[in-house]
């Protein structure tokens, strides 16, 4: 029966810093200066010659052919918590988690001393400060850099479609004025320990805040792209450059707000519908009641063409057609008007050409 098999007489501990990940076999392994075990002076025990210490990932985390959680925590400055698996001889480490603290130096990169970042010098990043994430401990004297970014960028006084006040022949159309509207803030009020946050070296970020009365759900690149639940349930979504959403089936949307929504593009809008040209797949706009539909260009046309079909217009009430200039008409085929009464007046001069004209009536009265 074997008699030397790990934890059997107990587990080797050990509490180290890692120097090195640049693991060559891409196992999320790094080197760990250990203490108790390893010398201080990196001259005489250089980072490379450090054993390569294996992570242990969570149960939650299948960890075998890409399933699970990639063992990529741990940086460079990172203090770690562990066993040796094969006990005394102290040469296969294994890391069970890291250790957050309050650094009192900085590292000092190719320093003679180990037990720091002498790789690179990156970490830690600040001293006299802990560990835990800024956006998670919410200490005024030291806010996190992201927290003013997001001021900076907020969109303000965005404007809508306003719609100036006009008389079309004899019926006044009254202003519209859509206003402004702002980007919300950033509902950040984070108390400690209830911000629960992750951030990679890159910063990338991702919180979920518990804070009562101020729970959130925030997620950024480090471009700035990204999005805001907020504790009642609004979210702010923002892109820093282009977006694009594909669809490969059928798109749903139901805005059941009363204010309906704004949209503003400081460029232009193309609308394409029916690309494949199925049949009936229409572009219908329903207006409920009460409401108008206005289209107002300040300095250009509106242009309606249809290729193939027809063009119909029906008003329920009045048609009213006011033109600052002339009415051009042209019509390939016949004209057809049917009136209960019809009146013309013409300030200046009136002119009829027809090869035939014929003139109908129980009394005609010409002047």
């Amino acid at each position: 029966m074997q008699q030397n098999f790990m934890g059997k007489s107990g587990f080797q501990w050990f509490v180290g810093v890692v120097e090195d990940r640049q693991d060559p076999q891409k196992l999320g392994r790094v080197r760990v200066r250990c203490l108790g075990y390893h010398t201080e002076n990196n001259e005489k025990l250089p980072t490379q010659n450090l054993p390569w210490a294996h992570p242990m990932n969570p149960i939650t985390s299948a960890t075998v052919s890409g399933v699970g959680q990639t063992p990529l925590g741990p940086v460079e400055g990172t203090w770690v918590v562990g066993f040796f698996q094969d006990g005394a001889d102290a040469q296969t480490p294994i890391v069970m988690g890291t250790l957050p603290g309050v650094p009192k130096d900085l590292p000092v990169k190719d320093d003679k001393r180990g037990f720091q970042d002498t790789l690179n010098g990156n970490y830690p990043k600040y001293k006299d400060e802990t560990d835990v994430n800024r956006l998670a401990v919410n200490d005024e004297d030291n806010p996190h850099p992201t927290l003013t970014l997001r001021k900076a960028d907020r969109d303000l006084a965005v404007g809508v479609a306003n719609v100036d006040a006009t008389t079309i022949v004899d019926d006044v159309l009254t202003a519209d004025d859509g206003g402004f509207w702002d980007e919300p803030e950033t509902t950040y009020a984070a108390t400690y320990p209830y911000n629960h946050v992750y951030e990679t070296e890159g910063g990338h970020i991702r919180e979920y805040d518990d804070t009562v009365g101020a729970k959130r759900i925030h997620e950024r690149h480090a471009s700035g792209s990204g999005y805001e639940i907020q504790d009642d349930g609004t979210k702010i979504t923002r892109v820093k450059k282009d977006n694009y959403c594909i669809t490969t089936g059928d798109d749903y949307c139901h805005i059941q707000g009363t204010n309906g929504g704004k949209e503003t593009y400081d460029g232009g809008l193309r609308v394409k519908v029916n690309a494949l040209g199925l049949e009936n797949n229409h572009y219908n706009i329903e207006v409920g009641a009460k409401s108008n539909v206005t289209i107002e260009v300040q300095n250009g046309d509106i242009n309606l063409l249809s290729q193939l079909g027809d063009v119909n217009l029906k008003a329920g009430k009045n048609m009213n057609i006011d033109v600052a200039q002339a009415l051009n008409i042209k019509v390939g085929g016949a004209i057809t008007e049917t009136a209960a009464s019809k009146k013309e007046s013409v300030t200046g001069e009136h002119e009829m050409n027809a090869d035939e004209q014929d003139i109908n009536g129980n009394i005609i009265n010409l002047n």
